[in-house]
């Protein structure tokens, strides 16, 4: 989680005062096993079962409405990895969750979801690095 860290570190630069927790439930790994199938990535199948719990645990945990006594919007930044992300996305959107390797993030990319009140989430923004010099555009 070295990326992950380094990245908070820039971000809370910019956010004083602001709550900073750490979570391994947030860390890289393999959520579920994807389909279709990939050539190119294949986990052994154990890291699917100890890594999907753990990342499922993270969205149970994370990803909800706020309660409803909450009178003023709320925001959540979450800096963790690619595949974290497109498995969240997936779960929130309802959308089936072995589709999240279909996602594509750049490294350093902007995702921002949003959870309504009444329990409808939307997806503002999937994968932005609209803010970064083309240069600085990455995947893993």
């Amino acid at each position: 989680m070295t990326r992950a860290v380094e990245t908070t570190d820039i971000i809370s630069k910019h956010l004083p005062g602001k709550c900073r927790v750490s979570t391994d439930l947030l860390r890289e790994g393999a959520p579920i096993e994807p389909d279709p199938p990939v050539s190119h990535w294949k986990p052994e199948a154990v890291q699917y079962y100890e890594d999907g719990a753990r990342i499922e645990a993270a969205f149970r945990n994370y990803i909800h409405r706020a309660d409803a006594k909450q009178e003023e919007d709320s925001y959540e930044i979450f800096i963790c990895h690619a595949n974290v992300i497109r498995y969240i996305v997936c779960r929130a959107l309802q959308f089936p969750p072995e589709g999240w390797l279909r996602l594509s993030l750049n490294n350093g990319s902007i995702t921002h979801l949003v959870i309504r009140p009444d329990g409808r989430v939307a997806l503002r923004t999937l994968g932005d690095t609209g803010f970064m010099p083309p240069n600085k555009i990455t995947r893993s």
